[in-house]
């Protein structure tokens, strides 16, 4: 379960529909029934926390969002999307990040879900971290 007062619109989460996970991005929030809508594929459906799964940050993920890695001299790797940065200390680590826009810089001390690492994204980009360019 993911809570509520994480979801925000833009952010890609799992969802338990009729038995099957499949991923969707939240196109509309309800605040008071507590319901977001999820765009799963072409169609909209509404969901409850209760049936919503956080999605891990992966390399697979992070390439799909289209940050470009790179590996440094002291084995930290370093993804990229537009002036965004994010910091892990080796392959396919996400345990702690350090992430950076410009002059504003963050350091996570604990794994999160990707749809946290979307509301950092947008809190300072004014962006939202989706699959298009940035």
């Amino acid at each position: 379960m993911i809570k509520f007062n994480e979801l925000k619109k833009g952010c890609f989460v799992n969802a338990n529909f009729d038995g099957d996970i499949k991923t969707g991005e939240i196109d509309d929030i309800k605040n008071a029934e507590k319901q977001v809508e999820l765009v799963i594929g072409e169609s909209e459906y509404w969901f409850s926390p209760e049936e919503l799964t956080p999605i891990e940050i992966t390399d697979e993920v992070l390439s799909n969002l289209k940050f470009t890695k790179q590996q440094n001299e002291d084995d930290n790797i370093k993804y990229m999307k537009g002036a965004f940065r994010m910091l892990v200390p080796k392959e396919s680590d996400f345990s702690r990040m350090e992430i950076w826009y410009r002059d504003e810089q963050r350091h996570i001390i604990e794994t999160i879900p990707l749809h946290v690492l979307q509301n950092h994204f947008f809190e300072m980009t004014k962006v939202h971290l989706n699959k298009g360019e940035f």
